[in-house]
């Protein structure tokens, strides 16, 4: 093999190896830690903020006993608690808590994922209000829509509950979670929060009834806000891999906003059709507002807080009227089957990256397998036969080349010994060699140099989706998603490549040849860490290729 046939082999092992150092960097330099308490009070409090240039309005005096909401059979779990700061809700999917301070959802148990696999009792924590140190809300409200539109249920005014508990009983696919609000001047808001069996996406409806003498005038918003300190990151985490921090699709185009960045910190735009997101590794909060309605977007940044939100139009109601506003919200997994229904290009919050283009198809592809076998490991393993076979017309011609080349090792060989004081020459005579005998030697990277696209469309792909999150496969695999934690995956795949390496023409210099079979240890090394699902795609490529190429040259004679 030539010095032109092994540079693209070597300069695809560098760029890999050049990736993964950069994201290594990106990690062991995380941004600087997050402002003390002082430094906070300082920069202002984001809880606080209230859309809009009027003034926030003052706390709603308590709602008299009529006023409060028929509840259906289904949804109450306790007696009334007058004295409950919170209420706590419970379906198949949730274990949440609402503050009844401004109808905030404060907390968010995502009871079918465990944080830790195996653990069923501890779940993932998506939302969560633990004092100064970790704050991760969803507020929303009625904003006033001038300055004497009158009173209106911001995220800071105190609601009424009639129970302090709810819970999605058997045989009941919707619960309805109401909390009542009335302005000293007759006007009475209920917010109710509607969650499905089965859903991570929740509702919000306000039924406005004005009973005051004057016109009543506002606006719906919703916000994220997120204390968000430097994640612990490191080389063997690949949830640090991930990006953490707000998104939004601003109607043409997904944006993900870095709080460091001046411009981003500062967004103020009009949006219609979008929606903004809070993205950490595997899950998600998200607002998406009413279609084909304008909403103004906005983002404020105090050190490592960050306030997303959106406001929607002013809507007006007549004396003695009632209104309706309604709002989206999906807090939890990136399941894109969910994702998608709720807004076309809400599944972007499963980030694959620059590859997206290639990861999409290729999620979908997986998808309809496993409906098939059931495990993702399986799924793989399957998915890259299919591969196999679309690129199997151009690795059958990348194979015949090799092949012949191999055929040509006694005549390179005494080409060698010939100019063996005269590399110039040497060369043109192989290049001569190759050209009467109709041979590329750069065709035998080819295939290579094509899959790594596809490499690293899978990496971000059970990197990302959440679907794949701790999949067992099978044996000591029990987690796809993770590195495999015998490390026996990347041996059993150098030990495949090495083997590959056999099969292929071996290199003219004797630094090269050298050079060349300890990639295989070069690449075990980097695998280590990888998803096990990912090695697992590799290993399987590797070996699909071994018999591809052990049949070629049999067929060729090249043995």
């Amino acid at each position: 093999m030539s010095m032109t046939n092994l540079r693209p082999f070597l300069w695809a092992a560098l760029a890999l190896i050049l990736f993964v150092n950069y994201e290594t960097w990106q990690r062991d330099y995380p941004p600087p830690a997050p402002p003390t308490a002082a430094a906070k009070a300082a920069l202002g409090d984001l809880d606080a903020a209230v859309p809009g240039t009027t003034p926030a309005a003052a706390p709603a005096a308590a709602p008299s006993p009529a006023a409060a909401p028929a509840v259906a059979v289904d949804a109450p779990e306790a007696a009334a608690a007058p004295q409950a700061t919170t209420v706590s809700v419970r379906t198949d999917v949730y274990e949440l808590h609402i503050g009844l301070r401004g109808g905030e959802l404060t907390t968010a148990d995502i009871l079918q994922y465990p944080k830790v696999k195996n653990e069923p009792g501890v779940p993932v924590r998506l939302l969560r209000r633990d004092g100064a140190e970790s704050l991760y809300v969803l507020q929303s409200g009625l904003q006033a829509g001038s300055a004497s539109g009158g009173a209106t249920p911001t995220h800071q005014v105190q609601y009424k509950s009639a129970f302090e508990s709810f819970r999605l009983l058997d045989g009941i696919d919707v619960l309805r979670v109401p909390l009542t609000w009335t302005s000293d001047d007759g006007v009475t808001v209920t917010k109710t929060f509607v969650l499905n069996r089965g859903s991570y996406r929740i509702d919000v409806e306000y039924s406005v009834q004005n009973g005051s003498a004057a016109p009543w005038s506002a606006a719906s918003y919703a916000q994220i806000l997120h204390d968000m300190p430097p994640v612990g990151q490191s080389y063997f985490n690949v949830e640090s891999y991930s990006f953490t921090g707000p998104a939004i699709w601003d109607g043409n185009k997904y944006r993900k906003l870095k709080i460091d960045n001046v411009d981003d910190a500062k967004l103020s735009q009009d949006v219609t059709n979008g929606w903004l997101a809070a993205l950490q590794h595997h899950f998600v909060a998200a607002y998406v507002p009413v279609a084909n309605v304008p909403y103004h977007y906005s983002m404020q940044v105090r050190g490592q807080q960050y306030l997303s939100r959106a406001v929607g139009p002013v809507q007006v109601v007549a004396p003695g009227a009632t209104a309706t506003f309604k709002e989206t919200m999906f807090v939890g997994p990136k399941m894109q089957k969910q994702l998608n229904p709720i807004h076309p290009e809400l599944n972007r919050v499963a980030d694959y990256g620059l590859l997206t283009i290639l990861a999409r198809p290729l999620f979908s592809l997986l998808q309809f397998i496993h409906g098939l076998f059931g495990n993702w490991g399986w799924t793989i393993v399957f998915t890259t036969l299919i591969l196999k076979l679309l690129f199997y017309p151009l690795a059958e011609i990348s194979g015949k080349s090799m092949a012949k080349m191999r055929t040509l090792g006694p005549r390179i060989k005494n080409l060698q010994d010939t100019f063996k004081d005269d590399k110039q020459k040497l060369s043109q005579a192989m290049m001569e060699l190759y050209k009467r005998e109709k041979i590329n030697p750069a065709a035998g990277c080819l295939p290579m140099l094509i899959q790594m696209p596809v490499f690293f469309a899978f990496y971000w792909v059970l990197l990302e989706s959440v679907e794949m999150r701790q999949a067992p496969f099978m044996f000591w695999i029990y987690d796809i998603s993770s590195r495999d934690p015998l490390f026996i995956l990347p041996l059993l795949n150098a030990a495949a490549m090495f083997f590959q390496i056999r099969l292929q023409p071996k290199p003219a210099d004797e630094l090269q040849a050298k050079l060349f079979m300890i990639m295989p240890l070069v690449m075990s090394v980097t695998f280590a860490f990888f998803p096990a699902g990912l090695v697992l795609y590799w290993l399987s490529n590797t070996l699909l290729t071994i018999a591809q190429q052990w049949n070629i040259n049999r067929r060729i004679g090249a043995n």
